[in-house]
């Protein structure tokens, strides 16, 4: 066998310095629990779906089967549109920490709620899925939530307390659309200062309750008598030196009174594991 021919010997990798493999051994180890971690929290992320636990307060017409999500995550692609359509920027979309509802759109009442300014219901319009279903047309047809008096301690109106100043305080961001200072155009609450002998923030700007008074008054939103509730959503019921809310049946879950209500935190919640159907 000639020089050309013989085989060459195996190439030997040279050997690592002891420094070198220490932090070899670091990497893999770091890497390991990396993918542990991630492993991990994707499977907990797992457990409120498994469980049909509703973990956010969803936007109008988001499906629900006895209150479980599967259908409404099965259904949404995250296409973002429902946020882009909202007049007072109240959807969000999850981020990562939400897990498997990472990308889906929800609303943190107390920051923004859905104040219901437009008629159309325009988040359920753009859905094109019918994650948010096209079978409710009007805002008394929604199921978000359900209101309640978390709080009745804390409640000004159950003190027999009114209000004088800004709803949330100077510094708060969230809107509303007052009809008497512009229909279409959402102002900050902090931009509305109220001035009421006893407190009925939470019946007073009541979505629902603002369309039952228009109705009556024989000026429905939009001149459309189909945009009229057919029941009450909160009133005030005399109590002791005060009045505590009453949470009726007709009630959305919009959030509204959660993010008026000047207390904090505030008396009244939105409750997202019921509704007026499931309650």
């Amino acid at each position: 066998m000639t020089e050309q021919t013989k085989p060459k010997p195996p190439h030997k990798r040279p050997a690592q310095s002891p420094k070198r493999r220490e932090q070899s051994r670091r990497e893999f180890l770091r890497t390991s629990v990396l993918a542990v971690g991630f492993s991990t929290a994707s499977l907990t992320a797992l457990i409120p779906l498994a469980g049909n636990a509703n973990a956010r307060l969803r936007p109008p017409g988001a499906l629900k089967d006895r209150l479980a999500e599967k259908a409404f995550l099965a259904s949404c692609i995250k296409c973002g549109q429902c946020v882009q359509v909202c007049p007072v920027e109240a959807i969000k979309l999850a981020d990562l920490l939400d897990g498997i509802g990472v990308g889906t759109p929800y609303l943190d009442a107390r920051a923004q709620a859905c104040d219901f300014s437009c008629d159309g219901l325009q988040c359920v319009l753009a859905c094109p899925t019918g994650a948010l279903t096209h079978e409710i047309d009007y805002p008394a047809q929604a199921r978000m939530g359900f209101a309640r008096l978390a709080r009745p301690a804390a409640c000004l109106a159950a003190q027999g307390k009114g209000f004088k100043g800004q709803a949330r305080g100077p510094d708060f961001s969230g809107k509303l659309r007052y009809e008497a200072i512009d229909r279409w155009t959402p102002i900050p609450v902090a931009a509305h200062p109220y001035d009421l002998e006893r407190c009925d923030l939470c019946v007073r700007q009541c979505p629902i309750e603002i369309r039952i008074a228009q109705c009556e008054a024989g000026t429905p939103p939009s001149g459309d008598p189909n945009q009229c509730p057919p029941r009450h959503a909160i009133r005030l019921v005399p109590e002791g030196k005060g009045a505590v809310p009453s949470v009726e049946d007709g009630c959305v879950g919009c959030g509204v009174c959660e993010m008026i209500c000047p207390p904090e935190p505030a008396a009244i919640v939105v409750d997202i594991n019921e509704t007026a159907d499931f309650s």
